[in-house]
């Protein structure tokens, strides 16, 4: 069942996502040659809870850390810990915030120094698909029409959809229906209504879209290791088109 919110529960949302956006804003200054995943996971829970706000991960199915750190061949899922990060890294960053008794959920994929062109065209690719997707978030639209709107731009670059991973609903529970894949046909799935909340999230990989997980049992990566870029915002559908809860 997909929860329809209120005025009143959209605006605490948006408390909860922007603080989302500000953690990420926070964490990005600290991307750089020599600092670890684990670091970063600490400054992010260090600001989450200095801002009045729970992490969503922590403790989420037994995950053990504020952040999902993911590094070059990671699509998403990472374990903060003692990895380093080097020049010429890109590293997903996903955040979620609980406060105000709802989630709020982002991720962003940040260069270390100097990378690849293919790299750049991937990240920028990748951002450039959630904005796809973000402008068909519009009362009356289907849901076919954001998930076809992320596959069009991106694979008219040459580049691949993740398919075995999608967005979600989101609210008072992080997970909440609906799926979002980021391919589809336009005009199929549910009719988009005002008060309708998703967390979209395109995750894209340079070279095939199949990815698997690692014995960890968390971390996702491409299965032909090349380099993977994710993004998401938390977006409402108003009657005025899409409200982007985690904007900075």
């Amino acid at each position: 069942m997909i929860r329809i919110k209120s005025p009143v529960e959209l605006e605490a949302m948006r408390g909860s996502a922007r603080l989302v956006s500000r953690t990420l804003d926070e964490v990005a200054g600290h991307v750089r040659a020599g600092v670890t995943t684990l670091e970063l996971d600490r400054l992010a829970m260090e600001f989450i809870r200095k801002n009045g706000g729970t992490p969503s991960f922590l403790g989420y199915r037994g995950y053990r850390h504020t952040i999902c750190a993911s590094v070059n061949e990671e699509v998403v899922h990472g374990i903060p810990g003692k990895r380093m990060l080097k020049e010429g890294d890109i590293i997903s960053i996903d955040v979620g915030v609980l406060m105000n008794g709802f989630h709020g959920d982002s991720a962003r994929t940040f260069t270390v120094g100097a990378v690849t062109g293919e790299a750049e065209q991937l990240l920028k690719v990748t951002r450039e698909s959630l904005g796809k997707g973000i402008e068909q978030v519009r009362a009356g639209n289907r849901l076919g029409d954001v998930s076809s709107a992320i596959q069009a731009h991106v694979e008219s670059h040459g580049l691949s959809i993740v398919r075995s991973l999608v967005g979600h609903g989101i609210g008072r529970d992080l997970h909440e229906d609906p799926q979002i894949p980021n391919y589809g046909q336009p005009g199929s799935g549910v009719v988009l209504k005002p008060g309708m909340v998703f967390a979209i999230e395109p995750m894209v990989n340079v070279g095939g879209w199949e990815v698997e997980t690692l014995k960890d049992g968390w971390t996702v990566v491409s299965s032909d290791r090349s380099l993977a870029a994710h993004f998401e915002h938390t977006v409402a559908v108003t009657e005025n088109g899409p409200d982007i809860l985690s904007l900075s």
